[in-house]
């Protein structure tokens, strides 16, 4: 007789008490099999909600920045896309990179694993390269018009995260470019602790991100610099896709959280959004 594996289940009851002490409490709904949370989130806050959160065993349609699609074995992965209504203007690029931060915070706080984050929000191993993926986020949003002097603002944000937990392998197709946690040694990997300090962490960022803006932490930063989530923030040899494609090594980031490159050719530039690669 064939033992199957025990899949690796959520308890959405449990994790809505566990996150009783934030605004996400009571909203985490559990899916086995859908095409897209991102879509389930989506939807909801066309409709008016608030809050929301959408996570799944499987998607079907996954996507991420790009419209790269993800792939999706049922048990493995963490999908998961929540819905925010943040106090933030809408000239705040911050919020990808808020989230890749508390990805990392999570997954560190866990697993035990330091990985590293690939400006804006991509998860990667951390150390030898060429670095393999284990996950991503992508953040879709809304804005309402600006009144008067009142900046415009954000109606919404649909954060969807995808995260590689318990695969032990891949198509061979990606086995080269992707890992999980598994593989990278949390062994005891488990979907449902990540699930509840993944929404923890990225609630308690956004509130310092709202409360920042609104001047009551005297421009409070997070808890955790992008750079100690972060070698690619500075001195790290990258290939940028973007302006026709250059070479050139990482320098911090400008006021507004967008990566700067100095490139080879001895102009700072700044990066606007994304496809940014280890370079040789």
């Amino acid at each position: 007789m064939v033992v199957m594996p025990l899949l690796d289940t959520i308890d959405a009851t449990a994790v809505n008490e566990a996150l009783a002490h934030t605004r996400l409490g009571g909203y985490v709904l559990h899916l086995d099999k859908v095409d897209s949370t991102m879509t389930l989130a989506q939807e909801a806050a066309r409709a008016g909600a608030k809050f929301g959160v959408w996570v799944a065993d499987e998607q079907t349609a996954g996507r991420g920045r790009g419209g790269h699609a993800w792939h999706s074995k049922p048990g493995d992965g963490l999908y998961v896309t929540a819905l925010f209504t943040p106090k933030l203007p809408a000239t705040d690029l911050g919020l990808s990179l808020t989230a890749g931060i508390a990805a990392w915070d999570a997954i560190r706080e866990v697993s035990g694993l330091t990985v590293d984050l690939r400006w804006p929000n991509d998860l990667v191993t951390r150390g030898a390269a060429p670095s393999r993926k284990l996950g991503g986020i992508l953040v879709e949003t809304a804005v309402t018009p600006s009144i008067g002097s009142r900046p415009a603002m954000l109606r919404y944000a649909v954060i969807g995260t995808g995260i590689n937990v318990g695969h032990e392998s891949f198509p061979a197709a990606l086995a080269g470019a992707a890992t999980s946690l598994k593989l990278e040694g949390w062994h005891e990997a488990e979907r449902q602790s990540l699930l509840v300090a993944l929404l923890e962490k990225l609630d308690l960022f956004i509130r310092y991100s709202e409360e920042g803006y609104a001047g009551t932490r005297n421009g409070a930063t997070l808890p955790i610099s992008a750079e100690t989530a972060s070698t690619w923030i500075r001195g790290k040899r990258v290939h940028v896709a973007e302006q026709g494609g250059y070479t050139g090594v990482t320098a911090g980031l400008d006021a507004r959280g967008f990566l700067r490159v100095s490139g080879d050719d001895g102009v700072l530039r700044t990066v606007l959004s994304g496809g940014v690669r280890e370079a040789d």
